[in-house]
């Protein structure tokens, strides 16, 4: 008996077609219920804000506690100068401090070339980090080009 060789029909096609449609806005659900690995110090409050201001936003996360989180961002290969208070991994991205659950949810929209996000530091108002006066920071888009800006905000909310 002869292998056939794995040709396109005109049905198969057609099939393909069809499934593409049917799932079109199914498949953009499916990036954004992508499950964000969280690693975090177990004794720190603010990063239990960050996990469920993600949750609140409808992502699925899943917390590792790590009492090293220098290892794990080198590791993962975190820039120092982006390190921040806890790291997360979603879809084939890092994610490094408070970012917004908007940012990451572009960030799998999009789906640019690059390693990741971060929020430096730990912005007052950022999410996981509210009290006080929220103050404007910038998320950084990181990757083997370089850092640039991909979103600012205050608080949670994006601006300009």
């Amino acid at each position: 008996m002869k292998k056939r060789a794995h040709l396109m029909t005109r049905r198969s096609l057609v099939w393909l077609m069809a499934a593409a449609v049917v799932a079109g806005p199914a498949g953009a659900a499916q990036a954004e219920q992508a499950t964000i690995t969280v690693h975090k110090d177990p004794n720190c409050g603010c990063c239990a804000g960050w996990v469920q201001h993600l949750r609140d936003a409808g992502f699925t996360v899943r917390v590792e506690e790590a009492a090293d989180l220098d290892a794990v961002r080198s590791r993962l290969g975190i820039p120092p100068d982006l390190a921040a208070c806890h790291t997360a991994e979603v879809a084939g991205y890092l994610v490094e401090g408070h970012v917004p659950a908007a940012a990451v949810r572009r960030l799998l929209s999009e789906r640019p070339i690059a390693k990741g996000l971060a929020v430096p530091g730990m912005p007052i108002g950022s999410p996981g980090m509210e009290g006080g006066k929220p103050q404007p920071y910038a998320v950084v888009l990181f990757g083997a080009d370089g850092q640039r800006p991909f979103m600012r905000f205050v608080g949670s909310q994006a601006i300009g």
